[in-house]
């Protein structure tokens, strides 16, 4: 297989979240997005974490069933990150995934982020890819 990168397969225009963002806000815009996840940036622009629809279902839960205000999503994000370069190989990725890895990788360069690649571009990325298979079985 020749060597694919991230910044080939990677969404350059992610959803992008605040650190000032609330979880109710959050929720809706990810849904609406049709996302699974999101990067949260600081006011600086650099990334301050990560948020998933699964980081935000217990404080939906008790927003709506115990009437408590919308938290702030620096509360419910992720702050230990895992991050790609664009130059990274998919196929290393790929492999990395296939451990309990998250599902989406913010693709940072130059400290800013560039990008967002996940299961599903990791996927289109192997499936465009796969004529170029090494270990042929002879017919």
């Amino acid at each position: 297989m020749k060597s694919i990168l991230v910044k080939d397969y990677m969404n350059p225009q992610p959803l992008v979240l605040s650190t000032r963002d609330n979880v109710r806000d959050v929720v809706a815009r990810l849904i609406d997005a049709k996302v699974t996840g999101a990067p949260v940036l600081d006011d600086n622009g650099a990334l301050a974490g990560f948020v998933s629809e699964q980081d935000c279902i217990q404080e939906m839960l008790n927003e709506a069933f115990f009437c408590e205000e919308a938290v702030n999503v620096s509360k419910v994000m992720q702050t230990n990150v895992l991050t790609l370069t664009p130059d990274t190989s998919v196929v290393e990725v790929a492999q990395t995934m296939m451990g309990n890895k998250p599902k989406n990788y913010p693709v940072i360069q130059h400290g800013k982020l560039v990008g967002l690649i996940n299961r599903r571009d990791i996927l289109r990325a192997l499936l465009e890819n796969d004529d170029d298979c090494h270990l042929k079985i002879p017919a």
